[in-house]
């Protein structure tokens, strides 16, 4: 049995980490292919971007190391909290309110698992 590592990483995702990590969670340990078809079922804004982290990492699988994309499994998937964006808007009397846009940063690594069903 094979295992190998292969790594993807989308930075600067507008969105809040917060929200993205209820998206990762209903995916993680999943195979990749299986993974992608829950996510394009789910309403959430962010599975959009966790899908396509998980293409990339697909795609590098391939291309890179003649890796099978039926045989990846997320071996790791993560949502790291990346910059805010700071802004104002105006308020009563003269003040202002900040305003924290928040920014997560996609990682997926994903490992060759070929002889996954026959250990089970």
């Amino acid at each position: 049995m094979a295992e190998f590592q292969v790594r993807a990483v989308n930075k600067y995702i507008m969105g809040s980490p917060i929200k993205a990590r209820r998206v990762v969670n209903a995916v993680r340990g999943m195979r990749a292919q299986e993974a992608l078809q829950v996510l394009a079922l789910l309403p959430h804004r962010a599975a959009k971007p966790v899908s396509k982290t998980i293409k990339s990492a697909l795609a590098n699988a391939e291309e890179n190391y003649a890796l099978d994309a039926e045989d990846m499994v997320i071996a790791e998937i993560m949502i790291d909290e990346g910059p805010r964006l700071r802004r104002y808007r105006a308020g009563a009397r003269g003040r202002y309110k900040p305003i924290k846009k928040r920014l997560s940063h996609i990682t997926v690594v994903l490992h060759d698992d070929s002889g996954w069903e026959n250990e089970a």
